[in-house]
């Protein structure tokens, strides 16, 4: 094998295969690109063997395993981080089987290489009136504050990821009845959600304000950053940090400790679902291919799962008479027993 033979594959793996055949989102490229950027790093720290020189020869099972585990020793990452890591390889091996025939076994071996299982986390939402008070931080008297509060009632509004969000332009809503925003989610997959008379009212505002009214502003970022570019996935999650922080202070109850643009998503489920809305229409706000994903919520819901219960409720048990007052006084009872004694 070349020695420049693994960077040829994997710039046609990028650029060829994800862009062009697959038509991954940029997500998926950002996140597989960063995953050969380690892989280049522990070679180069680890093997001492420099980028310029790695074939794919050097890419086998074991060595695969190492950098896995130099990952969760060395790196401190959790295994779910660990498991999007193999994803990226593991995706690249499959185009390989195809390319590099000749080597179908040393690509099948890493792809025999099983994902790690990982405890299942509870689902953390906002009660309703945690979620009055999130908003209720956001200032509308300056121009930062009406668009922050634009942003996160949106996000939560319309049960967008982060990165949804961050994508949307002026295009994207459609701001006279039926109101509704287009989002585009993972694969690219476009998906319609309704939107509220009130949030309408509160975006055109903001529009209004920003010149994102008028047709020219229609593919600019919706929401932006000081220099007019998009939010990140960091930025947004800081702005809402610092509410949520007010928040906190102001009713501890009804603010988790941490909260992440995920969070006003995964409450918007909630609140659909105890508002009974079916799980058919949720899993399709959300954009969940499978209804199981979107299961996760009822499995969560506490009271709703009390509710059914009690709702479905059938008396079979016998009743047991109370006991009279002295009968659960000891000392009484004890004396009473002395004298038959």
């Amino acid at each position: 094998m070349k020695n420049n033979d693994f960077a040829k594959y994997l710039t046609s793996f990028f650029t060829e295969y994800l862009a062009c055949e697959r038509g991954a989102s940029h997500n998926t490229i950002r996140s597989y690109s960063n995953t050969f950027v380690l892989f280049l790093n522990y070679m180069d720290e680890m093997k001492h063997v420099k980028a310029e020189n790695i074939s794919v020869g050097h890419l086998k099972r074991k060595t695969v395993l190492d950098f896995l585990n130099w990952l969760q020793n060395e790196k401190f990452s959790k295994d779910s981080t660990r498991n999007q890591r193999l994803a990226a390889i593991h995706s690249f091996s499959r185009y390989m089987q195809y390319e590099d025939v000749i080597h179908l076994e040393q690509w099948q071996e890493i792809l025999s290489i099983k994902i790690k299982k990982t405890e299942k986390r509870n689902v953390v939402y906002l009660s309703v009136e945690g979620m009055k008070l999130l908003l209720s931080q956001i200032s509308g008297t300056t121009k930062t504050g009406r668009r922050d509060l634009a942003m996160i009632a949106l996000l939560y509004d319309s049960g967008a990821r982060v990165q949804e969000l961050i994508d949307l332009a002026p295009v994207d809503l459609h701001l006279v009845q039926p109101y509704y925003v287009t989002l585009y989610g993972k694969g690219k997959k476009k998906r319609l959600v309704p939107l509220r008379e009130q949030q309408v009212k509160i975006l055109k505002e903001y529009m209004e304000e920003n010149g994102l009214d008028r047709l020219a502003a229609n593919q600019k970022p919706l929401f932006a950053n000081n220099r007019g570019g998009k939010l990140t996935n960091a930025g947004v999650t800081y702005i809402l940090s610092r509410y949520a922080a007010n928040a906190r202070v102001a009713n501890p109850e009804l603010m988790p400790e941490t909260i992440s643009p995920h969070c006003l998503r995964h409450s918007k489920a909630m609140h659909l679902l105890q508002a009974g809305v079916n799980l058919v229409y949720i899993r399709d706000i959300l954009g969940h291919v499978s209804i199981q994903t979107t299961e996760i919520y009822a499995r969560a819901d506490s009271k709703q799962k009390r509710q059914a219960l009690e709702a479905a409720y059938v008396d079979v048990l016998p009743v047991i008479e109370e006991k009279s007052s002295w009968e659960k006084d000891s000392k009484l009872r004890e004396w009473l027993k002395s004298l038959g004694k």
